[in-house]
């Protein structure tokens, strides 16, 4: 049975027919017509795992908080402009709604058509839920996660009894840096509203969502390769510095790969790459500078050090030097008061330490962590987490103001405030 084809000629005989494919599957006896395959399959799932068809179940939502900082740290946030503008301006004219879950299936961004909002908000379909498939049933989010493709799920395929009124198209979102599952986009409405060619619309937006990703991707490998230029100007043998999924930005003394193979959580030291064999792996800015090394020749590897320069109005920076050579990066002023705070504490502070540090409010911790995974885009080879701080082996040297008053003088952080006052003058 084509089904989209069914559903756009008449939409009430495709609903009736597929209820009765729902309810004699669901009984174990013969069906009408053979579900679709995609369809068949995740309602084996369903049936295996226990999922109950005829009572939905809700997990509990995301607080707001949460929802935030799941916002602030997806990937998905760089391309919504393009989801919006590819489907939004449809969605709310054809009375559907778009939904952009993360991988886990919770819901992250949710907007189009007002009446069919207050309609999703019955199903629970709103802000924060969880609509993963081993949830909430079969459905247009959690089932193309599962299957990594795009998926329309017509009225009573949903496994779920009080879904059957509801027809979703979604199709998954993935990171061309490594193939990860990003999230998927959703466009979601009443059965009579929806169109054969949705999900081909849909899942033509999502790949051009992941056409800007590749984009983005390419230019912050540019900007590695400006990076790299002067380290490996300085560096003799095989060397090559890569991004942080392993792509490559330039090589010296060695044939160039797109992709090298990196461990799943590279950290500054020695170790056995395939492509170089022994090497060190150092940070820099936005990647890691690998060195193919002679362990009968090579000296240990140099220890890391870190020079934050506070002594320039506006032009605060922090400097990175190990092994080949050195980087400096220009710091916003708030991230000049969070390399301050973890200079002056070395042990560490947590993601609610820093927020009273901040703002004197131990809540705030969703902007915090923020601005960390920030900061931890360029300092993620010498900067930890839980809590928060410089690694153990680095040195680490802060650079002050003459006069303690021009310290971070925009500055009303309660912590920078009583180290100012504190200071000698």
């Amino acid at each position: 049975m084509n089904v989209p084809r069914l559903a756009a000629v008449d939409a009430a005989r495709a609903a009736r027919v597929l209820h009765e494919v729902r309810d004699a599957r669901l009984a174990g006896q013969r069906t009408p017509v053979a579900p679709r395959p995609v369809i068949e399959q995740s309602w084996d799932r369903m049936l295996r795992s226990g999922v109950d068809p005829d009572h939905d179940f809700r997990a509990g939502l995301l607080s707001a908080d949460e929802v935030r900082r799941r916002r602030e740290e997806s990937p998905l946030r760089e391309v919504l402009p393009v989801l919006r503008e590819g489907l939004l301006s449809v969605a709310d004219a054809a009375h559907h709604i778009m939904v952009v879950a993360d991988a886990e299936g919770r819901v992250l961004w949710r907007e189009g058509c007002g009446p069919v909002l207050r309609k999703a908000d019955g199903l629970g379909f709103e802000l924060g839920a969880d609509w993963g498939e081993d949830v909430v049933g079969t459905n247009g989010v959690g089932t193309p996660a599962v299957v990594r493709r795009p998926v329309q799920v017509f009225a009573a395929e949903h496994f779920v009894r009080s879904h059957t009124a509801w027809t979703c198209a979604g199709a998954p979102i993935t990171d061309p840096r490594n193939g990860r599952l990003l999230g998927v986009v959703d466009v979601s409405g009443p059965l009579e509203t929806m169109h054969p060619a949705t999900l081909a619309w849909v899942d033509a937006v999502a790949k051009l969502a992941e056409s800007r990703l590749r984009e983005r991707h390419l230019g912050s490998l540019e900007r590695l390769r400006a990076v790299a230029a002067p380290v490996l100007a300085r560096t003799g043998g095989r060397a090559a510095v890569v991004d942080a999924d392993g792509w490559t930005a330039a090589v010296t003394g060695m044939p160039y790969a797109r992709r090298i193979a990196l461990p799943k959580s590279p950290s500054p030291g020695r170790g056995r790459l395939p492509a170089l064999g022994l090497c060190s792996v150092e940070p820099l800015a936005g990647g890691w500078l690998l060195r193919s090394v002679d362990e009968s020749a090579e000296p240990p590897l140099a220890s890391t050090r870190i020079v934050l320069d506070l002594t320039r109005p506006r032009r605060w920076s922090v400097r990175v030097s190990q092994g080949a050579g050195s980087w400096t990066r220009e710091l916003s002023p708030r991230h000049a008061e969070l390399l301050y705070l973890l200079a002056a504490d070395r042990g560490g502070r947590s993601a609610a330490a820093l927020a009273e540090d901040l703002f004197g409010d131990p809540g705030r911790t969703v902007t915090v962590r923020a601005e960390m995974s920030r900061v931890r885009r360029y300092l993620g080879g010498v900067l930890e987490h839980r809590p928060y701080r410089f690694c153990e082996d680095a040195e680490v040297d802060v650079l002050l103001p003459s006069d303690a008053g021009a310290l971070l003088p925009h500055s009303t952080a309660p912590a920078v405030l009583r180290r100012r006052a504190a200071a000698p003058r």
